[in-house]
């Protein structure tokens, strides 16, 4: 399995950007991961830049505020289950403003970080130490106490 991760963001911090590359290093170990960054602009010219990053077997899962919650167990079980069904997976970060309700409509599942609204880039540093901890526990590794 190939997980892809599609961000919308302007500049980035250094030091945000410093513990994203940490988590996704860790994640190679477990899986393929591709980032793609793109960036801000209108809702619909954004929903026709990440259809474009997709392939045939990606399946599209967005991280919006309106999404499902997750414990990190159940994140992981999710995450089992569409590995066991053999689909890549495309985890898109939105902008500021969210997705197209075109977008929304071809995902498979909205998932939410959490009922608070997070700045992008603590948004994307919080899902890539997630992913990686939803693989530790499904390596019934350390990592998750």
């Amino acid at each position: 399995m190939k997980i892809k991760l599609i961000t919308i963001s302007k500049n980035e911090s250094a030091a945000v950007e410093e513990l994203f590359t940490d988590y996704t290093k860790r994640l190679k170990h477990y899986t393929t991961l591709e980032i793609i960054q793109l960036k801000p602009s209108s809702l619909k010219d954004e929903a026709t830049a990440i259809l474009k990053k997709l392939s045939s077997d990606d399946e599209l899962i967005l991280l919006d505020e309106k999404g499902k919650e997750f414990t990190t167990v159940a994140f992981s079980s999710f995450l089992q289950k569409k590995m066991n069904a053999s689909r890549n997976l495309c985890f898109v970060i939105g902008s500021a403003y969210g997705f197209d309700d075109d977008l929304k409509k071809k995902s498979s599942t909205l998932i939410s970080l959490s009922k608070m609204t997070l700045p992008h880039l603590l948004a994307k540093v919080i899902f890539a130490e997630q992913l990686y901890r939803a693989f530790t526990v499904l390596k019934n590794e350390k990592y998750h106490h």
